[in-house]
């Protein structure tokens, strides 16, 4: 079992050039090993943490510390074993089948000539039997529908065996039975000790599996902690601005929107 790492951000200040600050000195302890949903409105911030927390954008201030160590003085090949991202959506410009597109996912562990050996054909079956999708491993990308898309971007990252995985708005082109197909998936990674962070507008989703809520608004953190702490009828209506009532239905929260 891998050892999940610390994360933590202090004081991240980041914006775009010549704009407004995109996250305003945002401070966060993720909880290892766990499920944390960031949740908010667009304009939040949400995308850009994530792709802070990657790398891929420098804070103008603040750090981002793995184990304690700023994520600066990581190589790209050491974050890319580290860290894995599941965006929205994604352009791929050539017609891979489904496997050699989770392949794609052992880049960080193969040389830049070698060809994928038996271990990373392993992995990559395991994340298909995983995702329930390997009856269509050998189907082109171009011919899945976008919710067989977005499995197939999951099982591309898992495929990386990241310590941290990251998911941008995961479930917002799914059906039910997909959704329920992810989700349990991320459950499943937790227990394994990956620590999972994901983005959403909807706070069902994070009711479902997160352990943990980021609330943010206009790059700032509203508020941060337990799911059944911060999932509140008074920090969703000030989160979102309209009056939303959370209640208890057999054991669990049930977020109700204004009529």
């Amino acid at each position: 079992m891998i050892d999940a790492p610390k994360l933590t951000l202090s004081n991240v200040e980041f914006c775009y050039a010549q704009g407004a600050a995109v996250l305003n000195s945002l401070s966060l302890d993720i909880v290892p090993a766990s499920i944390t949903a960031i949740l908010g409105p667009n304009g939040a911030g949400k995308t850009t943490l994530l792709n802070t927390i990657l790398g891929f954008l420098k804070p103008q201030s603040g750090a981002i510390l793995l184990d304690d160590v700023n994520i600066s003085q990581y190589s790209r090949s050491q974050l890319s074993r580290m860290i894995g991202l599941v965006p929205q959506a994604e352009h791929i410009p050539f017609n891979f089948t489904v496997l050699e597109y989770i392949l794609l996912g052992r880049t960080p562990y193969m040389g830049i000539f070698s060809m994928p050996q038996e271990k990373d054909y392993q992995v990559a079956e395991s994340m298909l039997n995983l995702l329930h999708i390997a009856h269509i491993k050998q189907r082109p990308i171009t011919e899945l529908s976008g919710g067989e898309q977005q499995l197939v971007l999951l099982a591309r990252a898992l495929a990386q065996q990241p310590k941290i995985l990251l998911l941008d708005e995961p479930t917002t082109h799914l059906d039910l039975g997909n959704t329920v197909v992810i989700l349990n998936a991320l459950k499943d990674l937790a227990r394994r000790n990956v620590t999972v962070i994901f983005t959403t507008h909807d706070p069902q989703v994070a009711i479902y599996c997160a352990d943990q809520v980021v609330l943010m608004k206009q790059g700032h953190v509203l508020s941060a902690g337990r799911l059944q702490e911060i999932l509140t009828s008074a920090q969703l209506s000030q989160l979102y601005g309209v009056q939303i009532s959370v209640q208890q239905v057999a054991g669990r929260p049930v977020v109700l929107l204004p009529r």
